[in-house]
């Protein structure tokens, strides 16, 4: 067999680079599957303000069910009113009820709304943030502070932060390709051992990056 010049111990070299790829490939860990979701408007509201605008004793009715386990889009919406009596219609809430209510925007539902310095912050910071009015059909409810833009993050399980080497708090990178690609540079770490590996951005952020038109995404720390 002709091996064209090359001699003995360059076919070893090549062979060992071959074989130690093969090996190192092999003894990595497979990357955990990485679903990212646009989640649009919503509102999270505890079980007293639901019965302010729905009625004494209502519970939520489940619409679709959300990627994390026990979460859902529910039947319900109400009517958000903002500065200067700008409102938005068909605010949905998610469930499952929380302690404390919070209205999840984007930007531009910001803006339309009035609001027009929205701080962003990590669902359940609401300290200091804006008031709204909300409308059911039972109720008016006025909440003195809760509305955000919900900061881009990422849930994860233990398991999967061990294999990003990240801790809670701690901020990573998104790389979204394709045409309109973008790197969003401070996705926010939430470890729930009940989580699953799953980015959340806002529908602006989404439409941004084209997101809906992309399969090159990747999460770095």
């Amino acid at each position: 067999m002709s091996t064209d010049g090359i001699n003995r111990s360059e076919i070893e070299q090549i062979v060992r680079k071959i074989v130690v790829a093969r090996i190192g490939t092999a003894g990595r860990p497979e990357a955990p599957a990485l679903r990212v979701d646009a989640s649009a408007r919503h509102l999270h509201v505890s079980k007293e303000d639901l019965e302010t605008l729905f009625g004494p004793g209502y519970e939520l009715k489940v619409h679709r069910p959300l990627f994390q386990e026990g979460n859902y889009a529910a039947q319900e919406t109400v009517t958000i009113i903002g500065p200067r009596s700008r409102l938005i219609s068909n605010l949905r809430i998610l469930g499952p009820l929380r302690k404390k209510t919070q209205v999840e925007l984007a930007f531009t539902d910001a803006i339309s709304l009035g609001f027009d310095n929205l701080p962003v912050r990590i669902s359940g910071d609401t300290a200091g943030t804006p008031g709204a009015l909300l409308m059911g059909p039972r109720g008016v409810l006025e909440i003195k502070e809760g509305v955000i833009r919900a900061a881009i993050h990422v849930h994860m399980n233990p398991a999967e932060a061990a294999y990003y080497g990240v801790r809670q708090g701690d901020m990573m990178k998104l790389r979204i390709g394709g045409p309109a690609a973008l790197t969003f540079e401070r996705v926010a770490v939430r470890i729930d051992p009940t989580s699953r590996l799953n980015v959340h951005m806002d529908t602006d952020e989404a439409n941004a990056c084209g997101l809906h038109l992309t399969k090159e995404i990747e999460l770095i720390k």
